[in-house]
């Protein structure tokens, strides 16, 4: 049997296939826009090379010292390859998504609260237009440094020091623990064996609180940078880490980071040890590679 001509029913299938092919047009454009955004953040990963440096003085370098000439030569060096130094803040706004890096950012670090931070480092800092993060304990401020204060060879800082590079605007200040920078009866502040992730807990909670409330209520700081004392890293840490403010943690991992647009990725950058016994130019070949 033919069955007659209805517009009715011609105009439903007509509606039909514009439904159909708007579906897929909208398919088509919702797929092409993720693959561009993907590219979008893909484009916008930036390699930061960390250095950590310890002590800064004398004439004796080791695998933890520097002379004040050989810092002077990594500034020089790091500042005639196109190198900028980048501060903390400028790391954090970035990966959450505000404004740009530099072509070659590199991030300065200063581990433990020596004096020569403020006699030796300051100067060259202002010199070179460059910045640093020096990361404190709080009990070698609060009893090597008052002990035996203002030796450029091996003196800690002491408050009165730490206010004064914060407001120098050249130096952010980091967290390094109160007092876990020691390898007995915990290896910095790693979680003991047999510890219970509870007692754990409280007992760095304690220490780091201890550490911040000293440089909020000593110099007006809110440190958001952790450095791990001899790099020990433990998966409970970070939890109480993120309750305290921090932003980013440093270990001792010795690679280039990848930052990308996501503040998850500051959590782990590592860094290269400076050992006062290679040249300059030994020691940057390793983040140039």
């Amino acid at each position: 049997m033919y069955h007659c001509y209805s517009p009715r029913r011609f105009l439903r299938l007509l509606m039909l296939d514009a439904i159909i092919f708007s579906v897929c047009a909208a398919c088509f454009f919702i797929g092409r826009a993720a693959l561009t955004f993907a590219d979008s953040l893909s484009a916008q990963e930036t390699e930061l090379p960390v250095i950590m440096y310890h002590s800064v003085g004398g004439d004796a370098p080791s695998e933890y010292v520097v002379t004040p000439e050989q810092l002077e030569n990594d500034l020089r060096w790091l500042r005639d390859r196109g190198y900028t130094s980048v501060t903390a803040r400028q790391i954090c706004s970035y990966v959450n998504g505000h404004g740009s890096l530099p072509d070659r950012p590199v991030l300065l670090t200063f581990d433990d609260g020596f004096y020569s931070c403020l006699s030796v480092l300051l100067p060259l800092l202002e010199e070179y237009d460059m910045y640093a993060v020096v990361s404190a304990v709080g009990k070698y401020t609060d009893v090597n440094a008052a002990a035996d204060p203002h030796n450029t060879v091996y003196s800690y800082l002491t408050w009165e020091d730490i206010r004064a590079l914060s407001e120098s605007g050249r130096v952010e200040l980091g967290n390094h623990t109160y007092d876990m920078h020691s390898l007995s009866p915990r290896r910095g502040c790693s979680q003991m064996t047999g510890e219970s992730d509870e007692d754990y807990t409280v007992a760095l909670r304690e220490d780091i609180s201890a550490m911040q409330y000293a440089l909020h209520e000593t110099a007006g700081i809110e440190p958001f940078v952790f450095a791990y004392p001899f790099g020990s890293v433990s998966p409970a840490a970070m939890p109480v880490l993120r309750e305290c403010g921090i932003l980013m943690t440093l270990t001792c991992h010795e690679q280039v980071n990848t930052l990308v647009r996501s503040p998850d990725c500051l959590y782990g950058i590592g860094r290269f040890n400076r050992s006062g016994l290679l040249s300059t130019e030994e020691f940057m070949s390793k983040i140039e590679e």
